[in-house]
């Protein structure tokens, strides 16, 4: 019999990453076994495969589908190799501009506006050096992205090379009828993450009197066009009162998921609101107890508490973030950070860091680890101080690190979060102290109490 792979599924290979497979419209790939990868590099429509067992299991899970000799799989679903090491996905800050002045913004050193801007030329070759390095999915933000001239036209030349957009970060101003419409043509549903920094704060946060009023709006179109919204909510000591509230208004409105952002010490932030920046002992006293509120108001959002824990009151559950490894799950030889570990981070700049949260760090630190305009994206992921840093293993760092090495929490904490162990240690191998202070104040033993009793836990 003849048989193709499925339009849904795409056959990949990367170095250390052998055999692999993307679903259409996800973001990472997965693993196939060698018996599952040989047979289905033979469904091309050319080569008559025998029946067997292994075959409609593939066909039952929509692998692959019965054809014609000669119809061919669609050309993104071929198999592709790549000489370079797996990564599946971009954050790009197509532009520094923006139409807001936020207080807080990470992309900037000081108070200057940023005005850097990749040109559409400039992107859409990026975008064809991205297909070409077997890059699935987008985020894209900036600045406010949607100011730029072409975003549109960007949007439609991501479609058209069969990869998608996977989140949009935006302030709301520009989001119309007119703008979801285009989306819906395009194909592109994201989840729309838009930054509300609470009911009564929100525009002082971003500089301009009604911001509040047209970023509710926004949200509420999106949410009525049937697309998944996310709030991004900074947390600090000027809107500490204001978080239920808000979060009760957001829940009303459809929102599928709040993400509380402790507002970090960026060059911005410290200039702009000194002594506003909760301590992390102080941060994470106030958001248990915000959790536990939150349990028992019965609100159906989900509700991500940054650097602290997740709550998913559709299935009753929680996650505690700090602890990145449950006891019996840490392995010496797994990234460092996994959220950077298969996220490239592009700034307006054309710089490649590994978290763009850190990219006003670095450019008041005059840090680079690779540039966009200098090399092509293919020659970053095969060799560059980029990929040194972002596919640094546990076991390497620890050793790196005596503090780490020696430290009873690692094996739970990993070293925490990278970009903070950077931030406050000044040193690119410093470990998060959030993540310690975390597990030594008795933040652990505190989250495992209220798990136990049953009040985060939600029913």
């Amino acid at each position: 019999m003849y048989c193709r792979l499925s339009g849904n599924i795409a056959l990949r290979s990367w170095k250390f990453v052998p055999r692999a497979y993307y679903l259409r419209n996800d973001g990472f790939a997965k693993g196939l076994s060698e018996e599952e990868f040989a047979l289905l590099l033979l469904c091309d429509g050319e080569h008559d495969i025998p029946e067997s067992r292994l075959a409609d299991e593939l066909e039952a899970r929509g692998f692959i589908e019965k054809c014609g000799k000669g119809e061919h799989p669609c050309e993104w679903s071929r198999h592709k190799s790549y000489e370079h090491r797996y990564f599946p996905k971009m954050n790009i800050m197509i532009t520094g501009k923006c139409n807001y002045n936020c207080l807080h913004c990470f992309n900037a050193a000081d108070n200057a506006p940023l005005m850097t801007e990749w040109s559409f030329e400039e992107l859409t070759d990026l975008l064809d050096q991205a297909q070409n390095c077997g890059i699935q999915s987008f985020t894209i933000t900036g600045g406010e992205p949607m100011i730029h001239k072409r975003f549109m036209d960007l949007v439609r030349e991501i479609y058209k090379r069969d990869m998608f957009i996977e989140e949009l970060n935006t302030n709301g101003f520009f989001i119309t009828q007119k703008t979801i419409d285009e989306f819906k043509e395009a194909g592109c549903k994201p989840m729309i993450k838009i930054s509300f920094d609470g009911l009564g704060c929100h525009d002082r946060m971003r500089g301009s009197k009604g911001a509040e009023e047209r970023t509710l709006a926004a949200m509420q179109l999106c949410i009525d066009n049937g697309f998944r919204v996310m709030s991004q909510t900074q947390v600090h000591r000027r809107n500490l009162n204001t978080l239920f509230p808000t979060l009760e208004k957001l829940n009303s409105m459809g929102v599928s998921v709040t993400r509380l952002i402790r507002t970090t010490e960026a060059p911005r932030w410290n200039e702009n609101a000194p002594d506003s920046c909760l301590g992390f002992e102080e941060y994470y006293s106030e958001m248990l107890g915000l959790a536990e509120k939150y349990k028992a108001s019965g609100m159906k959002m989900e509700l991500m508490i940054w650097q602290f824990m997740k709550l998913f009151p559709q299935n009753g559950s929680f996650q505690i973030d700090p602890v990145r490894c449950p006891d019996g799950e840490y392995k010496a030889t797994d990234p460092r950070c996994k959220c950077i570990r298969g996220l490239i981070g592009v700034t307006s700049d054309k710089d490649v860091v590994p978290c763009l949260q850190m990219s006003g760090y670095f450019k008041e630190h005059g840090i680079r680890l690779a540039n966009l305009g200098e090399s092509s994206l293919k020659e970053i992921l095969s060799e560059s101080n980029y990929l040194t840093e972002v596919c640094m293993n546990l076991h390497k760092f620890r050793r790196a690190n005596e503090k780490c090495d020696k430290c009873g929490y690692f094996r739970w904490c990993n070293g925490g979060c990278p970009a903070f162990g950077w931030l406050f240690s000044g040193e690119k191998l410093g470990a998060d102290f959030a993540s310690v202070c975390f597990l030594k104040t008795g933040g652990m033993k505190n989250a495992l109490m209220l798990w136990a009793a049953g009040i985060i836990l939600l029913q």
